[in-house]
Parts: structure tokens; C-alpha cells; sequence
């Protein structure tokens, strides 16, 4: 069954790596509670470290998680250009 169903899987989250957008990941930033300014701040980081595969949310999570923030303290340390080292090591420099 778990074969199947990674067989199933796995060509939508190529789809999905291969077919975000700037304007994709804004609107995600937006719904996690991040104004229009912030997030493109934060989608522009993400594109010029090579994580736009990664998600521009999932980039916040995981500056969130590795630095013990809330989710909104972490995007706006991005904002600020803060925190992009332990993001971009943890991520490989998009490699991972």
C-alpha cells in the first residue's frame, strides 16, 4: 500500500517543486499572517538563497523551529535579514 501510494505521491510534489511562483509563496506568507510588504521581503531572501523549492513557508517554520521563535518573530527577523545563515545551513543552500 505505502509503495502505491508514494508512487501516487511523488510525481505531485515534483509538480509542486517545480511549479511555485513568487506570487504563490506571497499569498502563502500572507495566510500564515505576514502583510503583503513582509512577505515579499521574505520571498526575495528565499529566491536569492536558492529555497524557492523549499517554500517560502516552510523557510519561516524553519526558522522558527531552529531558533525557538514564534512563527511571526521568525518572519520578521527574515524581514529584518536576520537568520538566513541557520535557514540556508539547515537547508544546504537548497540542496536537501
Amino acid at each position: 500500500f505505502w509503495e502505491l501510494a508514494e508512487k501516487i505521491v511523488d510525481p505531485l510534489v515534483d509538480l509542486s517543486e517545480k511549479n511555485t511562483s513568487p506570487s504563490i509563496e506571497r499569498s502563502v506568507l500572507m495566510r500564515m499572517g505576514f502583510s503583503s510588504i513582509e512577505s515579499t521581503a521574505i520571498v526575495e531572501g528565499v529566491l536569492d538563497r536558492g529555497l524557492i523549492s523549499k517554500g517560502a513557508g516552510h523557510v519561516v517554520y524553519k526558522a522558527a523551529k531552529l531558533n525557538n521563535l514564534e512563527i511571526r518573530e521568525a518572519g520578521e527577523k527574515l524581514v529584518e535579514g536576520e537568520l538566513w545563515d541557520t535557514v540556508v545551513e539547515a537547508f544546504q543552500g537548497g540542496a536537501k
